[in-house]
């Protein structure tokens, strides 16, 4: 029996943590062939980019016409677009088929991966097309150009067409997360997981919805995505909660459950 196969359009991470990296490495941990479009190079760390060398529009696009003509792909997740173009691009190209849309436009560090103008490129093209957002409550916040609480922006977005789910991370946090699913015309809803108190948090936007897009790409529903998605995160930030990597915010655990030492399996489950 052949795999899943589920595709990443997204920047890399020099660092390991984020972007293609978090996602090829998500996609294998679940069960799913990863192939990748890349977007942009990025020169990063835990401490923060330093520099983002985008990839000409042409070949962004020859990437994507590569593996849609080769391979037979279930789910498609969007990562660091970086431009207008790049956004109208998926857009047309990814429309037909379960589009994860995680709108990266300023990372955790607080460099600005996107402009005003692929913000609205988000608003006009891709959020219309997509099958759900998956932005932290900063992001649906730059997206609805304004402030609210993660529910009341859920369902706004929500409006534009996609189901949204506004997660709920919180590094200082104890006890429960909550994140909010709203599907078009349909009142927002909770979904509570774990919290996991750390730093070490680097990469869990990009995890999560790549998560997410592996298990629609299995057929899934996506209630029960959202539902395993964030319980795979809540997994990995348990394994890499005591790690002691790089000199910022430290990365999620990529590793798979027989590659963590004992007192990590132990704390994962």
């Amino acid at each position: 029996m052949n795999p899943p196969v589920a595709l990443t359009v997204a920047g890399t991470d020099s660092g390991g943590a984020a972007g293609t990296a978090a996602d090829l490495a998500t996609f294998a941990a679940l069960g799913v062939h990863g192939a990748g479009v890349i977007t942009a190079v990025t020169a990063q760390d835990t401490t923060g980019v330093s520099d983002i060398h985008a990839v000409p529009i042409a070949t962004v696009e020859a990437q994507l016409h590569a593996v849609f003509d080769d391979l037979p792909v279930a789910a498609v997740k969007t990562g660091m677009l970086g431009s207008a173009e790049a956004v109208e691009l998926v857009a047309r190209l990814c429309a037909d088929r379960p589009l994860v849309v995680d709108p990266v436009l300023v990372a955790t560090s607080g460099a600005v991966l996107g402009g005003d103008d692929v913000r609205r490129a988000y608003l006009d093209h891709l959020l219309p097309v997509a099958t759900v957002v998956t932005p932290n409550l900063d992001e649906a916040r730059a997206l609805a150009g304004r402030d609210g609480s993660p529910d009341e922006l859920a369902r706004e977005l929500a409006g534009m067409k996609p189901a949204v789910i506004v997660t709920g991370g919180d590094p200082e946090a104890t006890g429960t997360c909550t994140d909010w699913l709203a599907e078009p015309g349909k009142p927002p809803i909770p979904l509570t997981h774990p919290a996991v108190p750390t730093s070490n948090d680097h990469g869990t936007g990009c995890t999560y919805s790549s998560a997410l897009a592996a298990h629609l790409a299995h057929g899934a529903s996506l209630r029960e995505a959202a539902k395993q998605a964030a319980a795979y995160v809540t997994r990995q930030l348990a394994a890499s909660r005591h790690w002691t990597l790089g000199r910022g915010r430290g990365p999620i655990a990529h590793l798979s459950t027989n590659q963590l030492s004992p007192t990590s399996i132990k704390e994962t489950a």
